[in-house]
């Protein structure tokens, strides 16, 4: 599946122009920076403190969504990297992995390094992965960047152009359809944007050369291999973001094997599961992944807390932006002074969300569906603009829907 040109084709697992890389063998060689050494002999500058875009690298058990927490804060110009180079396969750390993937999978550790040699070590990802976070930015602020007309607009266009898949996914599984559009409107401004980075590249520099998250990376590496030989990837035209996340919805290669799904609706015969061109396996697989972790149809999932200045200027300053677990109860909640619907019971479990506006303190409260939403990036101010993205693509539609559209809408609370 040739994806850069948007032709479906069927590559061997090991092209024919790699093969005399193939030849050379794992031999133990002179002992080298495992983390650091190229065929150049280069050293990688993998040390720092990773963007924020570099989240993903922390997420076990998300997408490895790379939907940056400062979304438009344009990066200081670095001084120009290196030029890309070949990674040298006699590397102790690579003839490890080729061997340990070999004999966990049973692939030959001939077409593993016919693979791997098509790979290329980019400075530029590290030099992106390693760059200084931006300032953080306040709730009001990364909204605004994020929750626009034009995304707005775009999402009822996409919830209109798909109304019948997205209603299927949402019978099957209870995932709201403007949830599902709002999650692929703001990894890739609905598939306008899904990455021009070799994943290949990008799995293997971070994996091979970036020992901070390395380990991460070498299994998505891993994953990378398996998913090219499940659904036959072209693995040196498949491309994604500088963390190797790919598709529309910019799932990382152990989401994509584990919860990608096959959406057609037509019967048709092909079953590979491609969220690069096929906008039913796409919104099937968001939904499925909302659905595997836990969503609850028709249930709330963020709520406005009302409470007096006193109770806000008490409890902002002990909430942790970090924290994405349900620490709370919602009788706890209206003990420290929040009031809730009378629908939310006592033993309902929350977090308290720091939702800063422009001119005054303010907490929102997230709910277990707010919670399934962090688990596919784990950031709370990434999660809100899914919320409020969602809610104002359901807005328009009910408000001016066209002929058949508002059935097709199932809003959430």
């Amino acid at each position: 599946m040739k994806h850069a040109q948007g032709a479906l084709r069927t590559r061997s697992f090991c092209p024919i122009l790699v093969t005399l890389f193939a030849l050379t063998a794992c031999v133990a060689p002179p002992k080298k920076n495992a983390a650091a050494q190229h065929s150049s002999g280069t050293t990688a500058s993998a040390v720092g403190n990773p963007s924020a875009a570099a989240h993903v690298a922390s997420q076990p058990s998300g997408t490895g969504s790379t939907a940056s927490a400062n979304p438009s804060t344009p990066p200081t110009a670095p001084a120009p990297p290196a030029e890309p180079t070949p990674f040298d396969l006699e590397r102790e750390d690579i003839c490890a992995f080729i061997t340990e993937t070999s004999k966990k999978h049973g692939m030959s550790e001939s077409d593993i390094r016919a693979l791997l040699s098509q790979g290329l070590f980019q400075p530029r990802i590290i030099a992106a992965i390693t760059r200084p976070a931006e300032t953080v930015l306040r709730w009001w602020e990364y909204s605004h960047r994020l929750v626009t007309p034009e995304r707005i607009a775009r999402g009822v266009e996409f919830a209109i152009e798909h109304r019948t898949r997205l209603d299927a996914a949402h019978s099957k599984t209870g995932v709201s359809p403007a949830y599902i559009a709002a999650i692929i409107g703001i990894e890739t401004n609905y598939g306008r944007n899904k990455g021009s980075w070799r994943v290949l590249d990008a799995l293997m520099t971070l994996g091979f050369d970036y020992p901070p998250r390395g380990r991460f990376f070498r299994s998505e590496l891993e994953q990378f291999l398996l998913l090219v030989r499940e659904e036959s990837l072209d693995p040196t035209a498949t491309l994604g973001s500088y963390a190797g996340a790919m598709g529309a919805p910019q799932f990382m290669p152990s989401s994509y094997r584990r919860f990608a799904v096959n959406g057609t609706l037509d019967g048709a015969i092909d079953t590979r599961r491609d969220l690069f061109l096929r906008w039913d396996d796409v919104i099937s697989s968001v939904a499925n992944y909302f659905s595997v972790h836990g969503w609850e149809r028709d249930a709330p999932v963020l709520l406005e807390a009302a409470a007096s200045s006193e109770t806000l200027a008490t409890v902002m300053p002990t909430l942790e932006r970090r924290n994405l677990d349900l620490n709370q109860t919602a009788g706890g909640a209206r003990g420290l002074g929040f009031t809730l619907p009378e629908s939310i019971a006592d033993d309902t479990k929350l977090i308290l969300v720091p939702a800063e506006l422009p001119d005054r303190p303010n907490v929102r409260v997230g709910l277990r569906n707010f919670h399934v939403i962090t688990r596919y990036n784990r950031s709370i101010l990434y999660a809100m603009a899914v919320h409020d993205l969602a809610m104002a693509i359901e807005t328009e539609l009910v408000r001016t829907p066209p002929p058949d559209v508002a059935a097709a809408v199932s809003r959430t609370p």
